[in-house]
């Protein structure tokens, strides 16, 4: 019987113990989807493919492939700064975590939906940039990891993720992610002359179009945590209660 009473005993210890466990890694690997959801769609690495091909033509295959890698490192390097050094930012010009996910938001949202209207680009302004691209000796840098992968949109998204942690894990999750996203980016420009062969110009566009809606949500998701953010937010509704009071 005491046999019994034990072995339940430590059943429940054993579920209690482990259950904020699971909680934890659920809100470890949730954070790196996120990461990977927020990013990917903003950096849109199909619709980078063609301009990447442009800026690298005339290369040998070990060069392309050279600039690529030292592009998505770049890339890596520039975003996790962003990401260590956000919450400094945020203190610095004293930026809430609520207005920082509006501003976000409203940011992604916006770029989204640039992205689902958007006009046809100008081919000539499209040459000019990759007539200027193609003369530097190097492109690893510039324009290939700054502006095309990190620009300010995927700064900006780095930075409001930063509201989304609470602890060093959470840090190395958005790390995670962005190191997958730059594994994926890799992959991608790297057969990026069969993708867009394979795809053509009509499923670029369509692709770029779907990048953009799921831009689009991950915005306006932002600005609805935001706002929830101000709306919970204890000092204002302890304020709220003593104007309700006073009057």
């Amino acid at each position: 019987m005491f046999g019994n009473v034990r072995s339940r005993f430590a059943s429940c210890v054993l579920f209690c113990l482990h259950f904020p466990i699971m909680n934890t890694m659920s809100h470890f690997w949730g954070l790196i989807l996120a990461t990977v959801i927020a990013l990917l769609p903003l950096i849109n690495p199909f619709a980078i493919a063609p301009s990447f091909l442009a800026i690298t033509d005339g290369d040998t295959p070990r060069r392309r492939n050279h600039q690529l890698l030292m592009g998505c490192l770049y890339m890596i390097v520039i975003l996790i700064s962003f990401l260590i050094g956000g919450t400094f930012i945020m203190n610095f010009f004293g930026i809430s975590i609520p207005g920082l996910r509006i501003a976000g938001g409203l940011l992604v949202a916006g770029i989204g939906s640039g992205m689902l209207v958007a006009a046809p680009r100008d081919v000539n302004q499209t040459k000019q940039e990759e007539e200027v691209a193609r003369t530097k000796p190097d492109i690893a840098f510039s324009p290939l990891a700054m502006p095309m992968l990190s620009g300010p949109g995927a700064i900006a998204v780095t930075i409001g993720l930063t509201s989304l942690s609470s602890g060093w894990t959470d840090y190395i999750a958005i790390i995670i992610g962005i190191l997958t996203v730059a594994i994926i980016i890799y992959v991608t420009l790297r057969l990026s002359g069969k993708i867009v062969l394979l795809i053509g110009q009509t499923g670029m566009t369509a692709l770029t179009k779907i990048m953009g809606f799921l831009l689009l949500c991950v915005g306006i998701q932002f600005i609805v945590n935001g706002v929830l953010g101000i709306a919970t937010d204890p000092v204002l509704l302890h304020s709220f209660r003593d104007i309700l009071n006073s009057s």
